[in-house]
């Protein structure tokens, strides 16, 4: 009894030492387990940080070469003619806005010569010009060359001119409204009677688009007649201003003529000219377009001219360099932007000596220059960018 005795305490000894080893066996593996899974997680969040660095890193390397990509693009402005102020300060806004995005510009004059017009848009493809940009012209001579370009891969954007080719992006004035705008203010201070002159040109597309107001307003309006109608675009302002003194001869006495309404500031500058010089001066005159040169014209209380509806010709040329950098970025664009004009007159304005510029207009006009059309958040991130 006593052997066996001691041996049942050696088999519950074993037995327990057995016990203790499994315990601590899963002690040690539950802990390794943990130890194990923390090290992975570890691991993980590190693998995961770095990947979010690299792919940070790639967005910005990517974004940083999309902005590079817009850099240096050399772009052709086709111009139909570039005559008047009107046209010098339009040049200024699309030189100005493309050095701002890195860009450079060439500009190829055409002298109101259609054939000439076409010639220099095909040389403009031909010496692999980045963009085109086109000013008035007719679709008869510029559709091939535009659809030449658009072949190779040349992006191009229009002010003022009749096109409609797919991806092709244009500009042009609320002519209609403008019309519209100048008609009412001439009506409203002649009392809607009276004798006018109309000076007008066919074939120009915002100048089509300006008589279908014109015709509407004459029909709705009968206590108002046209007495005489000219204009020419070659050397528009002096052929205004020989036409307009010819008219006054015809009509010699106060009250003959009531008001001129110019469809461009070249004829109004013109009819002006001529009627300040024949002391014709209760004759009234109503433009359309606007620069600094018209806008002291408009201020001078010797002057005819007494107001004009306009769209500022600086912001006309940043908005089409815009939507030509939207293109170059791959960005949708509307086939047609029409740009908002606003109304300028004399009573708005400080009287001379203080001279008004078109880039203080806004503080006695509404909405002038203000314009940031086409102007996207990648755009301005290029012009940002660019700046640096």
């Amino acid at each position: 009894m006593k052997q066996w005795g001691k041996v049942s305490i050696m088999l519950l000894a074993v037995a327990l030492m057995v016990v203790l080893s499994a315990c601590g066996n899963k002690t040690n593996e539950s802990t390794n387990s943990g130890s194990n899974a923390a090290n992975q997680t570890g691991d993980n969040a590190t693998n995961q940080t770095g990947e979010a660095n690299q792919a940070n890193e790639a967005g910005t390397t990517n974004d940083s070469k999309d902005l590079d990509a817009l850099k240096g693009k050399k772009i052709a402005l086709i111009m139909q003619f570039n005559t008047g102020t009107f046209s010098s300060q339009y040049i200024q806004g699309v030189k100005d806005q493309a050095a701002k995005f890195g860009g450079e510009v060439q500009v190829f004059a055409s002298d109101n010569d259609l054939a000439k017009m076409s010639s220099n848009l095909d040389a403009a493809v031909n010496q692999g010009f980045d963009g085109i940009l086109i000013d008035h012209g007719q679709a008869g001579a510029l559709e091939a060359g535009i659809k030449k370009a658009l072949e190779q891969n040349i992006q191009v954007v229009v002010f003022d001119a009749d096109i409609k080719i797919p991806g092709v992006t244009v500009l042009q004035q609320d002519d209609q409204k403008m019309s519209e705008m100048t008609l009412n203010k001439m009506s409203e201070d002649i009392g809607g009677k009276g004798s006018i002159v109309k000076v007008w040109v066919a074939g120009f597309a915002p100048m089509e688009r300006r008589e279908v107001a014109y015709k509407a307003f004459m029909e709705s309006n009968p206590d108002i007649k046209q007495i005489s109608a000219f204009g020419n675009a070659n050397n528009p302002a002096m052929d205004a201003q020989s036409q307009m003194e010819a008219v006054l001869k015809k009509f010699p006495n106060k009250g003959d003529i009531t008001a001129v309404w110019a469809a461009w500031d070249e004829f109004a500058k013109g009819a002006s000219r001529a009627i300040q010089q024949a002391g014709r001066t209760e004759i009234k005159v109503y433009g359309i377009d606007m620069s600094d040169e018209d806008l002291q014209m408009i201020q001078d209380t010797a002057s005819p001219w007494v107001a004009s509806a306009a769209v500022d010709p600086i912001s006309i040329g940043s908005v089409q360099v815009r939507y030509l950098y939207q293109k170059f970025n791959g960005d949708q664009t509307d086939e047609t932007v029409v740009l908002t004009p606003s109304m300028v007159k004399r009573e708005d304005l400080p009287a001379l000596p203080e001279k008004v510029s078109t880039s203080q207009l806004s503080q006695y006009v509404e909405g002038w220059g203000s314009n940031d059309q086409g102007y996207t958040d990648t755009l301005k991130e290029l012009e940002a960018s660019a700046a640096k």
